[in-house]
Protein backbone atom coordinates (compact mmCIF):
# COMPACT_ATOMS: atom_id res chain seq x y z
CA UNK A 1 0.00 0.00 0.00
CA UNK A 2 0.96 3.30 -1.40
CA UNK A 3 0.13 6.31 1.36
CA UNK A 4 -2.08 9.07 -1.36
CA UNK A 5 -0.32 12.38 -1.92
CA UNK A 6 -2.26 15.92 -1.20
CA UNK A 7 -3.11 16.14 -4.83
CA UNK A 8 -4.47 12.32 -4.94
CA UNK A 9 -7.33 13.30 -3.42
CA UNK A 10 -9.57 14.91 -5.40
CA UNK A 11 -10.67 17.37 -2.63
CA UNK A 12 -12.95 20.54 -4.05
CA UNK A 13 -11.58 23.50 -3.87
CA UNK A 14 -13.08 26.86 -1.67
CA UNK A 15 -15.40 27.57 -4.51
CA UNK A 16 -16.51 23.94 -5.69
CA UNK A 17 -17.17 23.42 -1.86
CA UNK A 18 -19.70 26.86 -1.29
CA UNK A 19 -21.59 25.14 -5.00
CA UNK A 20 -21.51 21.76 -3.36
CA UNK A 21 -24.86 19.81 -2.14
CA UNK A 22 -24.51 20.26 1.58
CA UNK A 23 -25.47 17.86 4.32
CA UNK A 24 -28.62 18.93 5.83
CA UNK A 25 -26.82 20.01 9.15
CA UNK A 26 -25.86 23.54 10.70
CA UNK A 27 -23.48 23.18 13.61
CA UNK A 28 -24.35 25.79 16.74
CA UNK A 29 -21.15 26.51 19.29
CA UNK A 30 -22.63 27.54 22.53
CA UNK A 31 -20.22 29.11 24.11
CA UNK A 32 -17.14 27.79 23.41
CA UNK A 33 -13.62 28.59 25.09
CA UNK A 34 -10.92 27.20 23.23
CA UNK A 35 -10.06 28.50 19.73
CA UNK A 36 -8.18 25.26 19.18
CA UNK A 37 -10.99 23.63 19.77
CA UNK A 38 -13.39 26.15 16.69
CA UNK A 39 -10.77 25.45 14.59
CA UNK A 40 -11.34 21.96 14.96
CA UNK A 41 -14.98 22.11 14.18
CA UNK A 42 -14.23 23.96 10.78
CA UNK A 43 -12.16 21.28 9.69
CA UNK A 44 -14.89 18.72 10.58
CA UNK A 45 -17.45 20.21 8.80
CA UNK A 46 -15.41 21.11 5.60
CA UNK A 47 -14.82 17.15 5.79
CA UNK A 48 -18.79 16.61 5.94
CA UNK A 49 -20.11 19.62 3.77
CA UNK A 50 -21.67 21.00 6.73
CA UNK A 51 -24.07 23.93 5.96
CA UNK A 52 -22.88 25.99 8.27
CA UNK A 53 -21.52 26.91 11.54
CA UNK A 54 -22.96 29.64 14.55
CA UNK A 55 -21.03 30.88 16.82
CA UNK A 56 -22.89 32.04 19.95
CA UNK A 57 -22.43 33.93 23.17
CA UNK A 58 -18.10 34.16 24.05
CA UNK A 59 -17.35 31.63 21.36
CA UNK A 60 -14.55 33.42 19.44
CA UNK A 61 -15.00 34.48 15.91
CA UNK A 62 -12.64 34.16 12.84
CA UNK A 63 -10.39 35.76 11.82
CA UNK A 64 -7.93 34.45 14.57
CA UNK A 65 -4.49 32.37 14.46
CA UNK A 66 -5.42 29.92 17.09
CA UNK A 67 -8.74 29.20 15.26
CA UNK A 68 -6.78 29.30 11.96
CA UNK A 69 -3.89 26.73 13.32
CA UNK A 70 -6.54 24.12 13.35
CA UNK A 71 -8.85 25.02 11.12
CA UNK A 72 -6.36 24.72 7.74
CA UNK A 73 -8.32 26.76 6.12
CA UNK A 74 -11.80 25.55 6.34
CA UNK A 75 -13.01 28.97 7.51
CA UNK A 76 -12.67 30.06 4.24
CA UNK A 77 -15.09 27.31 2.94
CA UNK A 78 -17.22 26.37 6.24
CA UNK A 79 -20.29 29.20 6.12
CA UNK A 80 -20.76 30.98 9.43
CA UNK A 81 -22.17 33.57 11.11
CA UNK A 82 -22.05 34.85 14.95
CA UNK A 83 -25.16 34.91 16.99
CA UNK A 84 -24.88 36.65 20.72
CA UNK A 85 -28.08 34.55 22.08
CA UNK A 86 -27.82 31.12 21.79
CA UNK A 87 -31.69 30.25 22.37
CA UNK A 88 -32.74 32.73 20.26
CA UNK A 89 -31.00 31.37 17.41
CA UNK A 90 -32.32 27.84 18.57
CA UNK A 91 -36.08 29.48 17.94
CA UNK A 92 -35.00 31.16 14.57
CA UNK A 93 -33.76 28.00 13.52
CA UNK A 94 -36.77 25.67 14.88
CA UNK A 95 -38.84 28.25 12.87
CA UNK A 96 -36.82 27.74 9.76
CA UNK A 97 -37.71 23.86 10.28
CA UNK A 98 -34.88 22.25 11.57
CA UNK A 99 -34.77 19.61 13.85
CA UNK A 100 -32.74 21.47 17.08
CA UNK A 101 -30.83 18.64 19.26
CA UNK A 102 -28.55 19.76 22.20
CA UNK A 103 -25.97 17.05 22.53
CA UNK A 104 -25.09 16.60 26.42
CA UNK A 105 -25.97 14.31 28.87
CA UNK A 106 -29.33 14.58 30.71
CA UNK A 107 -32.34 12.39 31.69
CA UNK A 108 -34.22 10.91 28.72
CA UNK A 109 -31.65 11.44 26.09
CA UNK A 110 -31.18 9.40 23.00
CA UNK A 111 -28.15 7.52 22.50
CA UNK A 112 -26.65 8.54 19.45
CA UNK A 113 -26.53 4.86 18.57
CA UNK A 114 -30.29 4.90 18.99
CA UNK A 115 -30.74 7.91 16.98
CA UNK A 116 -33.20 7.72 13.82
CA UNK A 117 -32.44 10.13 11.29
CA UNK A 118 -34.99 11.35 8.40
CA UNK A 119 -33.64 12.32 5.70
CA UNK A 120 -36.20 14.56 4.49
CA UNK A 121 -35.49 16.74 7.88
CA UNK A 122 -33.07 19.28 8.17
CA UNK A 123 -30.74 19.14 11.87
CA UNK A 124 -28.97 21.71 14.06
CA UNK A 125 -26.68 20.36 16.29
CA UNK A 126 -26.09 22.07 19.60
CA UNK A 127 -22.58 21.30 21.20
CA UNK A 128 -21.87 23.45 24.75
CA UNK A 129 -19.07 24.83 26.60
CA UNK A 130 -16.14 22.54 28.16
CA UNK A 131 -16.73 22.49 31.37
CA UNK A 132 -20.31 23.47 31.73
CA UNK A 133 -21.58 22.03 28.50
CA UNK A 134 -25.23 23.20 26.42
CA UNK A 135 -26.71 25.51 28.94
CA UNK A 136 -30.03 24.58 30.53
CA UNK A 137 -31.86 27.21 28.63
CA UNK A 138 -30.68 25.66 25.50
CA UNK A 139 -31.51 22.04 26.30
CA UNK A 140 -34.78 23.45 27.15
CA UNK A 141 -35.70 25.10 23.81
CA UNK A 142 -34.21 22.03 21.83
CA UNK A 143 -36.74 19.53 20.39
CA UNK A 144 -34.33 16.41 21.62
CA UNK A 145 -31.24 15.89 23.41
CA UNK A 146 -28.43 13.29 22.35
CA UNK A 147 -25.97 11.61 24.16
CA UNK A 148 -22.76 10.02 23.05
CA UNK A 149 -22.62 6.50 24.43
CA UNK A 150 -19.50 6.44 26.60
CA UNK A 151 -18.13 3.14 28.47
CA UNK A 152 -14.74 4.32 30.46
CA UNK A 153 -14.13 6.30 33.51
CA UNK A 154 -14.35 9.95 32.23
CA UNK A 155 -17.57 11.53 32.32
CA UNK A 156 -17.31 13.64 28.64
CA UNK A 157 -14.98 13.60 25.45
CA UNK A 158 -13.43 17.16 23.76
CA UNK A 159 -15.66 19.42 21.88
CA UNK A 160 -14.14 18.95 19.17
CA UNK A 161 -13.99 14.62 19.46
CA UNK A 162 -17.86 14.91 19.90
CA UNK A 163 -18.44 17.26 16.84
CA UNK A 164 -16.73 14.85 14.63
CA UNK A 165 -18.38 11.34 16.63
CA UNK A 166 -22.03 12.63 15.64
CA UNK A 167 -21.09 14.46 12.74
CA UNK A 168 -19.78 11.01 11.20
CA UNK A 169 -22.95 9.36 12.69
CA UNK A 170 -25.47 11.49 11.18
CA UNK A 171 -23.69 12.09 7.96
CA UNK A 172 -23.04 8.48 7.83
CA UNK A 173 -26.88 7.46 8.49
CA UNK A 174 -28.16 10.21 5.91
CA UNK A 175 -26.02 8.34 3.02
CA UNK A 176 -27.30 5.40 3.84
CA UNK A 177 -30.78 6.52 3.64
CA UNK A 178 -29.95 7.99 0.12
CA UNK A 179 -28.98 4.46 -0.92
Amino acid sequence: MRKLKNEELNRLDVEAFKQADKTPVVIVLDNIRSLNNIGSVFRTSDAFLIEKIFLCGITARPPHKDIRKTALGATESVDWAYEENTVKLVEALKADGYTVLAIEQAENAVMLNALEIDADKKYALVFGNEVKGVSQEVVNASHNVVEIPQYGTKHSLNISVSVGVVVWDLWSKLNALKA
